[in-house]
């Protein structure tokens, strides 16, 4: 029988994968029928999920230990994909930092690269070194997951906002350079119900659905469907696009 799922024939890597909408976005593509490789840095909490990815959705799944903000560490994690001969076909650079600082000048060089490292050096490295098997191979998409941040940025977060800006070029910058053969794209995500925001301060997730169309922060199954419909076929003349999941962020 053959499986008709959407991405019953991808494999599918999502960094940041073991929680949060990372973890969501994987049992989409899992639930679409995609093998998924789960990256973050716990390899036991990747393990874990690859393991509920297999009970519930009866497709392979794969976890794997990355410290994505070490440069080495990217290129080892695609040696391992290399040697175990596991080729990506939809990349998902969702994994992300935001620290809080008491002040501008209390944000340490040490915070700032190491926010820098995660949230934008890691996205371009990992881009780079499978973006080109993948236009190697002939195909493939890549899928940014940026926030709304970067275009409203709040005085509390410079250094996460700005990375992510970053991130938002670099999307124009890979598909152009990785086209025609190879799409990529950014969801810019609001705020949404995760394990991060469960510490936010309440007045704060006050202001910001406020200030939103919807008036709420999001569910994180509600991210799943802008990923599925950037990483395939559906959005095969979609390329260097920011598309907001945010609510209606004024």
């Amino acid at each position: 029988m053959v499986d008709e799922r959407q991405f019953a024939d991808k494999t599918v890597l999502i960094t940041g994968g073991s929680r949060g909408l990372g973890r969501q976005m994987a049992h989409g593509f899992a639930a679409e029928g995609a093998r998924v490789v789960v990256v973050s840095r716990n390899e036991e909490s990747c393990v874990a999920v690859a393991d509920e990815l297999r009970a519930e959705h009866g497709v392979e799944a794969i976890g794997i230990g990355c410290h994505v903000g070490r440069w080495a560490a990217l290129d080892e994690l695609v040696d391992r994909l290399d040697a175990a001969a596991v080729e990506v076909d939809v990349l998902v650079n969702n994994a992300g930092m935001s620290p809080l600082y008491d002040s501008l000048t209390g944000v340490s060089e040490a915070l700032w690269d190491k926010t820098f490292a995660v949230n934008v050096r890691a996205p371009f490295r990992l881009s780079a070194l499978l973006g080109e098997r993948m236009v190697a191979r002939g195909g493939g998409s890549i899928v940014n997951i940026s926030s709304i941040g970067s275009i409203r940025p709040g005085p509390e977060m410079a250094p996460y906002v700005a990375a992510k800006a970053g991130l938002n070029v670099l999307t124009e910058v890979f598909a152009q350079s990785l086209g025609p053969t190879v799409r990529v794209n950014t969801i810019m995500a609001g705020a949404f119900r995760t394990d991060v925001s469960a510490h936010w301060d309440p007045a704060d997730v006050e202001l910001v659905t406020s200030q939103t169309a919807l008036q709420r922060t999001g569910d994180p199954a509600e991210i799943v469907g802008a990923a599925l419909f950037l990483a395939g076929s559906s959005a095969s003349f979609t390329s260097g696009a920011i598309l907001r999941v945010d609510g209606g962020r004024a």
